[in-house]
C-alpha cells in the first residue's frame, strides 16, 4: 500500500478540518433532529425486579423468583437508549472519480462526518470500517470527536493495495465482528456483483441504510466525440463515440437498470436507501431519508 507524502497528509488534514467546520455546523442549524427522530434504542435493558402489581403483563413474571419469594415477581427494564453506529465506507477506484468540486469519496466523508457528528451528540458510538476490495481498516465503535475525525482522516487517507470493490468482503466482515446488533450505513457507488445476498444477510443481523454515491459523468455521457473510457478498478479500456445518440442512450439505459436494482433489493431487504450526488446537497438527501425513516416509526 502506497503510504501518502507529507505534503499530501498536510492537505488531507487541512480537508479533515474544513470537513468538521461544515459538518457540525449542518448538525447545528439542521440535522441533529432529523437524526434523533429517526432512531431509537436497540431494545431493553434487564433493570430489577418488583412485586407483581394489577395491570403488570404476565409474561414479565420471573417464576424463579416468585417460588423463592412466595408472592408474584416481574422483572423491571428500562431502554436502551445508546447505539452503536457504523460507517462502511468503498475507497475502491472507482471512489476516487468526480467530475466536479468534489471526488466520490470526498461526498462520502462528508456524509460520514454529518452522520457522526449526529450520532456523537446523541450520546450514541460511532466507528468505521473503510473498505475496497478486501475490509482495510476497521476502528471499533466509541464515542468523542477526536475519535470521529481520526475516522474521517482514515476515509480520505486509506490507499487500497488492489481498487476493486467487495460488497460482499465488508458485509460479511461485519456480521462476524460486529456481536451487538448496529445501525450500519454502507456508503458505496454499489459497482459490484453479487449485491443482494450480502446485503440482505447485513441487513437481517443489523439495522442497515445504504448510502448510493454518485457523479452526474457517470449518469449520462457527454457528447464529446471519440473518447477512450478507462475503468478504474479493472484498468479496462474502450473506445467510443460519444457522439452516437443510440450508445448514450444505450449507455443511460444501463446505469438506469443499475440504480433500479439496488433499489429493488433495498425494497425487498427493508434497507432505506438514499442517493448522494458529487453535484448535489447531500444534506437535503440525508435529510429526505430520515424523514422517510422516522414517519415509519410512528405509524
Amino acid at each position: 500500500m502506497n503510504q501518502p507524502s507529507e505534503e499530501e497528509i498536510e492537505e488531507i488534514l487541512n480537508r479533515v478540518r474544513k470537513l468538521e467546520l461544515k459538518a457540525r455546523r449542518l448538525v447545528r442549524e439542521s440535522f441533529a433532529g432529523e437524526y434523533q427522530s429517526s432512531f431509537r434504542g436497540q431494545g431493553l435493558d434487564f433493570d430489577d425486579f418488583r412485586e407483581y402489581q394489577h395491570g403488570d403483563e404476565i409474561r414479565f413474571i420471573d417464576w424463579n423468583v416468585t417460588a423463592r419469594m412466595n408472592t408474584p415477581f416481574i422483572r423491571k427494564f428500562r431502554e436502551e437508549r445508546e447505539l452503536s453506529v457504523i460507517l462502511a465506507v468503498d475507497v475502491s477506484g472507482s471512489a476516487d472519480f468526480g467530475s466536479v468540486h468534489f471526488s466520490k469519496r470526498e461526498a462520502a466523508a462528508e456524509a460520514a462526518a454529518i452522520l457522526g457528528f449526529s450520532a456523537i451528540g446523541n450520546g450514541d458510538k460511532v466507528g468505521l470500517l473503510v473498505f475496497a476490495n478486501e475490509p482495510i481498516v476497521f476502528v471499533p465503535p466509541a464515542k468523542g470527536s477526536r475519535h470521529l475525525l481520526r475516522m474521517v482522516r482514515e476515509i480520505l487517507i486509506a490507499r487500497p493495495t488492489a481498487p476493486g470493490t467487495s460488497i460482499k468482503g465488508a458485509c460479511d466482515f461485519l456480521v462476524q465482528t460486529l456481536s451487538r446488533r448496529a445501525v450500519v450505513f454502507m456508503i458505496s457507488d454499489f459497482f459490484d456483483d453479487p449485491l443482494e445476498k450480502p446485503l440482505g444477510k447485513l441487513a437481517r443481523k443489523h439495522e442497515t441504510l445504504a448510502l448510493e454515491v454518485t457523479d452526474p459523468l457517470e449518469e449520462k455521457l457527454p457528447q464529446a466525440g471519440r473518447v477512450v473510457l478507462t475503468d478504474p478498478e479493472t484498468g479496462w479500456e474502450v473506445s467510443v463515440n460519444t457522439n452516437n445518440a443510440n450508445l448514450r442512450m444505450g449507455y443511460e439505459k444501463l446505469m438506469r437498470r443499475q440504480h433500479e436494482g439496488l433499489a429493488r433489493i433495498c425494497r425487498k431487504h427493508g434497507i432505506d436507501l438514499a442517493r448522494l450526488s458529487t453535484d448535489r446537497d447531500r444534506l437535503r438527501d440525508l435529510h429526505r431519508m430520515l424523514k422517510q425513516r422516522a414517519r415509519k416509526r410512528v405509524r
